[in-house]
């Protein structure tokens, strides 16, 4: 009886401890309102203070109400951030993430050129940790005492190129997959500015340096 109020002690203290850092981490870019616009189908342009939400395609438009548009009724909307001033582009795209029928889905605009862009959709991962080891990020462990430690922001990264989206593993050979004909060029390029194939600023840069390659 004793070992089993432990046990039940224990898990409640694990719960309440991976739920702390769970409460403080609520400030994403996607909790925030910016000053932007939002460029509809129709031809409308609104501006006032704009909120995003990429895990639903919807984005809100605060004025003297909250007005609430869909990717189906936007082409793209753009904001402002505070701190560096610097402007983000969002446009909706159909897409299909299993292989489905295509839907409308924003994604934000890295970096274009001519015949490549790079995109990406950030979302809010969860570390999980099994027996006192950190599990995997945005899945629950397989098996074990399950316990959120917290959240991050993630990225899931796309190319847009023969008119359609494509997905990037973020394996460094699909790379050379999505940027072709440039192996040598590319692969030099990452090596002297020491580029990894799986970070932000990093592919901005090569993904850059490609359509530079391909003027």
């Amino acid at each position: 009886m004793k070992e089993s109020l432990f046990k039940a002690a224990l898990i409640l203290y694990l719960l309440l401890v991976g739920a702390l850092p769970l409460l403080a981490q609520n400030h994403f870019p996607s909790d925030r309102w910016y000053q932007g616009k939002i460029y509809c189908t129709d031809g409308q342009i609104y501006s006032g203070r704009v909120k995003y939400d990429l895990d639903h395609n919807l984005v809100q438009l605060q004025t003297e109400t909250i007005s609430t548009f869909t990717a189906f009724t936007v082409s793209h909307f753009e904001i402002q951030n505070e701190t560096d001033k610097k402007l983000r582009s969002f446009y909706s795209i159909p897409y299909s993430e299993n292989g489905d029928n295509e839907t409308s889905v924003f994604f934000e605009i890295l970096t274009e050129g001519d015949d490549i862009a790079l995109l990406c959709r950030e979302y809010i991962a969860t570390h999980y940790r099994n027996e006192g080891t950190k599990g995997v990020i945005g899945m629950n462990p397989s098996n074990g005492l399950k316990t959120s430690t917290g959240y991050r922001l993630a990225f899931k990264y796309y190319f847009f190129k023969d008119t359609e989206v494509q997905r990037y593993s973020l394996k460094k050979k699909d790379l050379f997959t999505m940027l072709p004909g440039y192996d040598d060029e590319i692969s030099l390029f990452m090596r002297k500015n020491r580029l990894d194939h799986d970070k932000r600023g990093d592919l901005i840069r090569i993904t850059a340096y490609y359509n530079e390659l391909q003027n």
